[in-house]
């Protein structure tokens, strides 16, 4: 299994609120649909989640 860093996140109640409203819809938890955010976020900028970039 991987390793998982914890670590605090402020948002803004609004974010938070879309967040919860996608990972809702995506039978997600928060902290699933938020890692899945920033990993697509990542792969659009070209960044390699192991630690590539192109």
């Amino acid at each position: 299994m991987a390793d998982k860093k914890a670590f605090p996140l402020r948002i803004s109640a609004e974010v938070y609120a879309a967040v919860q409203r996608l990972a809702d819809a995506e039978l997600r938890s928060v902290n699933v649909q938020m890692e899945v955010l920033l990993r697509e976020a990542l792969k659009r900028r070209g960044v390699d989640v192991r630690g590539e970039e192109k």
